[in-house]
Parts: structure tokens; C-alpha cells; sequence
């Protein structure tokens, strides 16, 4: 397996990983199937592109199996601040480590960009895997949001997670 900042030629697989995550693990991501599902592929192509905004694919021979998107905050006064965002690893590549690679390759790519000083994150608060993950790299829950996303009639509480540069 191989990883590597993502581009815009990589928009369409991508896509298709993400609707993959929002649909088998909808609880971990602020956003939702039905809202992606039609979203343009230029778009992504362009975010990809953006300053401030990296997206970090583990590749099994050609075919993304993981993702973790770093975005360092722009205004002046919060530029010592990045969070990472919409972390998934396709269930079938789960347990070989891809997801603290994943986590590694952002931390490392925060430290380059030499203002970022703290990078957060927010966690489901009942998934043990993921905060025990985050936890083992040093970050810090400071915070919990109760209801913080609702399926259905179900609410999910999530944790806010820091780790000091």
C-alpha cells in the first residue's frame, strides 16, 4: 500500500469512498449520503486544489481505501490552529493500520506548515477504535457536545479532541 496528498484526478475515487463512508458509517461524519450523492465532481476536483486544504489517500494497488483531510485554519488570528476532517478507511481494509497511517501523514503534514501549533478534531464519543487510535497519538479530549449530530430519531454525542504541537 502506498499514500499520497490527493488531486484532482483522484476526485472521482474519492467520491466514491466518501458516499461509501456516509452510508456504512453515517454517525461519523457531519455530512450525509443523500447531501453528497449528487455533489458535482468538479467541486472536489477544486477542493483538492485549495490552499490550506490536504486530503491524504492510502492507496491498495490503484484502488483509495483510505482518506484523512487536514485543513489549516486562514484567519490570521486562528492560523496556528489545522483539524482534521472526514478520517475513513473502507471497512474491508480495516485493522492493517491504515487509519494511524492515515492520522501520521496528517500530524507530519500539520508540523511542515510552520505556523499550525494545535491540530482538533471531533469523534463520535462512543467510537472506542477511533479515540483509542487518536488518543495513542497523543491527542486530548477537552470537550464534549451532547446531541451533537441527530439520524433519525437517534443523537450521537461527539468528542473534541486536541493535540499539541
Amino acid at each position: 500500500m502506498n499514500s499520497r496528498l490527493l488531486t484532482a484526478v483522484d476526485a472521482e475515487a474519492y467520491r466514491n469512498l466518501r458516499l461509501e463512508g456516509l452510508q456504512n458509517n453515517p454517525e461519523a461524519f457531519g455530512s450525509s449520503f443523500e447531501e453528497e450523492k449528487d455533489y458535482p465532481i468538479e467541486q472536489i476536483a477544486n477542493r483538492f486544489e485549495s490552499q490550506g486544504s490536504y486530503t491524504i489517500g492510502v492507496f491498495d494497488h490503484k484502488e483509495l481505501v483510505g482518506v484523512a483531510t487536514l485543513v489549516q485554519e486562514s484567519k490570521l488570528k486562528l492560523k496556528h490552529k489545522a483539524n482534521i476532517f472526514a478520517v475513513y478507511v473502507s471497512p474491508k481494509k480495516r485493522g492493517l493500520g491504515i487509519g494511524k497511517r492515515l492520522m501520521v501523514e496528517a500530524i507530519n503534514k500539520a508540523r511542515e506548515l510552520k505556523e499550525v501549533e494545535q491540530l482538533t478534531l471531533t469523534v463520535v464519543s462512543t467510537n472506542a477504535s477511533a479515540k483509542g487510535l487518536y488518543s495513542s497519538l497523543g491527542f486530548e479530549v477537552f470537550g464534549t457536545e451532547k446531541r451533537a449530530l441527530k439520524i433519525g430519531q437517534q443523537y450521537f454525542d461527539e468528542d473534541y479532541m486536541v493535540l499539541f504541537l
